[in-house]
């Protein structure tokens, strides 16, 4: 609890302030995106906007507007930077690395002080996500970027308006800095106007309520977040929850990443330990945190779980104080600078799903299966042949599906905030044509509720020299997991002119440079299906193949039979009568599964020991060295724990510059 609250509310004095905050924080994310000019801001909704406490914490976020990952950000790193606040400023900062507020370059945060009188009441903050910040490649995000100077121009906290002057230098060195500037200073634009609609709408509260009430409230919220959270945990079994999964990728054409977690629960309170993670790694997949017990991209899951299981909750940073995480220091999970950040999205969409499978341990009938993941953010940078202009655009995101659960089938197309773009939108945006737009049939894993369907978009260039990038490419190797009988996902696609004698298989490049009239079609995964698939209803599965989600081929794993187009009622109850392997409470895909024969969970642990016992450096390297020695050992799966120190030791004694601590360690 905070100890400088001097006022103590009644619950419904409370609640309507609660209900006051959250509509301030709302009608700054409508200004913004009414304003904003940029599609990636008014269309897809990358953005948060919020209210903090003077010390940074964020008391209230709206529900229905804008990026619901940043639920409950700390604003303190980077309120901190300064020792003096005065009406009128607004501050800025898009660096990873100040104060950990940030998470990769292309996020523009703005935060604003409002004051009643001489007091300090909160700060207005929030962010857009830039479509470009400059850097190597068009949108500045790429996995194969390895140092966060090649994503961008990065402004360290800095006062973009101090006492209501405008920075004119900042601002010019900014847009002289990235590809498509009047986007850019459109959506800044738009920002600020969020800040001033947030001021008005606060000191209407302290008008009616006054301000040392309107304080208290601040403080009431949190604290009510809090009470709620721990209440949650409360109704838990004590126990260690643990989930592990994988990047496809570590690196271009690199070895998996692998992401390891165990929740630790005890009474109301958890600790979150991602200890057993990868080194941080010599692509963008880092996740920039600091460390911090608290940081907001570890606790997304956690936020959405929270949400799931008590939709009454109050969505601030109060929900965050029973937690604590462990952040190994050096890992991809808490990188140092000046590791690359730009696709930590990425990371944090497979530890979102990671948090839900341990919960699920917990609770197996009340959380879903796999969440998609994997599924690209397409932006394209080409000419417009009307004008001759630059043109760019994020054109869409590429969303997998919602996990089934026990409740019914896992949303189709849909997975996390973003919010798709209008065909029509996007051919306005930037010249090219969109050939097919939809959900991808039978992507969905199969279950007594359907895993959710990943959508699909096929389109043709039609200038010279188009750059396409798709970031957070993923899922082509390993998909999401079933629950409870349910079956995995299926995985993405990404291909360069297909039915064609020139196909090219893409796999999860995300930089793609496209020559006039190509064409190129993506998909996103599937999430994983919940039960047994054979005991859904038929009449479930006949509506699903009448609908297109699935195939007559595809209904045959829920054990129903489709002839002509029609049920097949004697070779389905045929099929449905056949013996059914035991239901597993996580079923991982055969892809994974094969995978693991070698690199089991012990193997990689060891891995993490030796690993980690190096300089930050090393460790990256050392893993690749590792992975070539495996592949080149032939008793590597009858003792993989064997196999690795003996790799390690090979690698070794090849790098004796690494210094004797290493040696010592291997021997």
């Amino acid at each position: 609890m905070d100890s400088h609250q001097k006022t103590v509310l009644d619950p419904v004095t409370l609640q309507i302030l609660k209900s006051h905050f959250e509509a301030a924080a709302e009608s700054m994310a409508y200004t913004l995106l009414r304003t904003a000019h940029s599609a990636f801001v008014k269309e897809t909704e990358d953005f948060t906007s919020g209210l903090t406490t003077p010390d940074g914490q964020t008391f209230a976020s709206p529900k229905d507007l804008g990026a619901t990952w940043f639920i409950g950000l700390d604003y303190a790193g980077a309120i901190g930077a300064f020792d003096e606040y005065r009406p009128g400023d607004i501050c800025i900062t898009n660096d990873p690395y100040s104060g950990f507020v940030c998470t990769h370059a292309p996020d523009m945060h703005l935060w604003m002080p409002i004051f009643a009188g001489e007091t300090l009441v909160c700060f207005a903050v929030g962010h857009i996500h830039n479509t470009d910040m400059g850097g190597a490649v068009p949108a500045s995000l790429s996995r194969a970027l390895t140092e966060v100077h090649q994503e961008g121009i990065r402004i360290p906290p800095s006062k973009l308006v101090s006492a209501g002057v405008m920075d004119e230098t900042l601002l010019k060195v900014m847009l002289r800095n990235v590809r498509m500037p009047e986007q850019n200073w459109g959506d800044l634009k738009a920002q600020i106007a969020s800040l001033k609609t947030a001021e008005r709408k606060i000191l209407e509260a302290v008008a009616r309520f006054g301000t040392a009430t309107v304080i208290a409230g601040m403080h009431g919220v949190l604290d009510l977040a809090e009470r709620q959270a721990r209440r949650l945990f409360a109704s838990i079994p004590d126990g260690d929850y643990g989930f592990t999964d994988y990047i496809d990728e570590d690196s271009p054409g690199g070895v998996p990443c692998r992401l390891k977690l165990t929740i630790r629960i005890a009474g109301d309170e958890a600790v979150f330990d991602f200890t057993g993670s990868d080194p941080q790694l010599q692509s963008a997949l880092n996740m920039p945190t600091g460390g911090l017990p608290r940081h907001i991209l570890p606790l997304v899951g956690y936020n959405y779980v929270v949400y799931s299981l008590d939709p009454t909750v109050a969505l601030n940073g109060g929900l965050a104080r029973p937690v604590r995480c462990i952040l190994p220091e050096g890992s991809v999970v808490n990188p140092q600078h000046p590791a690359a950040t730009g696709m930590r999205s990425l990371t944090c969409v497979r530890i979102q799903g990671m948090v839900i499978g341990a919960f699920s341990r917990a609770l197996p009938d009340r959380l879903p299966a796999g969440p998609a993941g994997g599924g690209g953010i397409l932006n394209v940078r080409t000419t417009d042949a009307r004008t001759g202009r630059l043109a760019m655009a994020s054109i869409n995101p590429i969303t997998g599906g919602g996990g089934g659960a026990a409740e019914g089938d896992g949303l189709d197309g849909s997975n996390s905030f973003l919010k798709n773009t209008p065909v029509e939108i996007t051919e306005a945006e930037v010249p090219i044509r969109v050939l097919s737009y939809g959900l991808m049939p039978d992507s969905g894993g199969a279950g007594h509720h359907r895993g959710g369907l990943g959508t699909q978009m096929t389109f043709r260039l039609a200038t010279p020299n188009s750059v396409v990038t798709a970031r957070n490419r993923d899922r082509v190797r390993f998909s999401s997991w079933g629950a409870q009988g349910g079956a995995p996902g299926a995985t993405c696609g990404f291909t360069r002119n297909p039915g064609t004698p020139r196909a090219e298989a893409l796999g999860n490049t995300d930089v793609v440079r496209c020559a006039p009239g190509d064409v190129l079609s993506i998909s996103a995964s599937g999430a994983g299906g919940w039960g047994d698939p054979f005991t859904r209803p038929l009449a479930a599965v006949l509506q699903d193949v009448a609908e297109g989600k699935v195939t007559e081929a595809g209904a045959r794993a829920y054990g129903v039979v489709i002839a002509a187009g029609a049920l097949d009622a004697a070779a389905t109850g045929a099929l449905r009568a056949t013996p059914r392997p035991e239901p597993q409470a996580i079923l991982f895909d055969a892809a994974r599964q094969e995978f693991e024969k070698i690199w089991s969970e012990a193997a990689w642990d060891r891995l993490a020991e030796l690993l980690f016992a190096l300089p930050v450096e090393w460790r990256f390297f050392m893993k690749h060295e590792v992975f070539a020695e495996m592949a080149a050992d032939a008793q590597a799966q009858a003792d993989p724990v064997a196999a690795i120190e003996r790799g390690f030791a090979a690698a070794a004694a090849r790098h004796p510059q690494i210094g004797p601590v290493t040696r010592r360690d291997a021997a």
